[in-house]
């Protein structure tokens, strides 16, 4: 049985494994020095898609090498951000939800 916790259309397909982005945005929201983030799949040759993270820092300590070991030690390899870029601000609708459409346009 398939047990979909996200919606099916955000879900990212990383070599033949299905990656859901809340997933992997509890884990890095775990971080005290991060304020939000936003989780998409991009294109990649080697893996049909590969996980990227937009971060809102919460203060001046995060850092990618703090997020990327931060992952490491609680998602498995496949779900772990290959990309992560740090934004001012997360895109959301009028009713609070991540617009991933503007982050996959940027």
């Amino acid at each position: 049985f398939v047990t979909i916790v996200d919606r099916i259309k955000d879900m990212i397909l990383v070599s033949g494994f299905n990656v859901y982005p809340n997933e992997v945005e509890d884990v890095i929201a775990d971080l005290e020095s991060i304020l939000e983030v936003a989780v998409i799949g991009v294109p990649d040759e080697k893996s049909t898609e590969a996980v990227k993270a937009y971060v809102v820092k919460a203060n001046d300590s995060a850092s990618e090498k703090e997020i990327i070991a931060h992952c490491k030690e609680n998602l498995t390899g496949y779900k772990r951000p290959k990309y992560i870029e740090f934004i001012d601000e997360i895109p959301k609708s009028n009713v609070g939800k991540i617009l991933r459409r503007m982050l996959r346009d940027r």
